[in-house]
């Protein structure tokens, strides 16, 4: 299955800019990540497992919006290197395409690193400027007319800030809506999940309606019969949330 590309760890002028000019110590080889498709999914007709994803994904219909928010979880640093992203998306799981937008949060040489992107695969991947901290409210959505035209939106609704962008993708097949935890991807595998704790998502809709009204499909992230991330069951049909368990 393809994979999408996702950001460059290694210390841009636009990391700079979120770390407030205040930047980690990055390795010299830092990972080019990736925004993969949902790597395994299998298991059950509404639960699944996947080693890269956690939450709920709809599948089965056509979808063109999707919309959920969250609160930004602060991330526990060791000495090792993690990765986690939370994200909306359409697409991803059963097509190639990727249409999603949502924040990282990372540990690079002991520190943490928040940021926030965008991102419409086969394109690169793109970071916002945007000082992003935990415990910040932010609310996403990926909106499409059908015809290839897409609207992303993050906005942090604690800070006052938002971000919209329209982008072309006539090749998107709309084949999947979701809400996600993810462990990012370098082209070596699926890389270490950093322990964001727990994430609560809340106020999910798929094309308007209850995420819970399209029977969406509740994913645990594992892999080597180790789970990594836990999804909790649906509250009210829009809320749930996903507990790390393992890097």
């Amino acid at each position: 299955m393809p994979e999408a590309r996702r950001r460059t760890l290694a210390v841009t002028t636009a990391l700079l800019t979120v770390l407030g000019g205040a930047a980690p110590a990055v390795a010299a080889t830092a990972p080019t990540l990736v925004q993969a498709p949902l790597a395994h999914h299998g298991g059950g007709l509404l639960h699944s497992t996947s080693g890269n994803w956690s939450g709920y994904a709809a599948t089965g219909s056509r979808f063109t919006s999707v919309k959920a928010s969250w609160v930004q979880p602060a991330v526990s640093c060791t000495g090792n290197d993690t990765w986690s992203s939370f994200w909306v998306g359409l697409d991803g799981d059963g097509s190639s395409s990727v249409e999603q937008t949502g924040t990282e949060a990372d540990c690079s040489g002991g520190s943490p690193v928040y940021s926030s992107w965008y991102e419409m695969y086969p394109a690169y991947p793109v970071n916002f400027s945007n000082t992003v901290r935990p415990g910040d409210h932010f609310t996403a959505s990926v909106t499409t007319n059908g015809s290839g035209s897409f609207t992303l939106t993050l906005a942090d609704t604690t800070a006052g800030w938002s971000r919209t962008v329209t982008k072309s993708l006539k090749s998107a097949r709309l084949a999947s809506a979701e809400v996600i935890a993810e462990a990012p991807s370098s082209s070596t595998g699926v890389l270490p999940l950093s322990d964001f704790g727990s994430v609560s998502f809340s106020g999910a809709t798929v094309n308007g309606q209850s995420l819970g009204g399209f029977k969406p499909d509740a994913i645990t992230m594992a892999s080597g019969g180790v789970t990594k991330a836990a999804t909790s069951g649906l509250s009210g049909g829009s809320a749930f949330s996903v507990s790390w368990k393992h890097s």
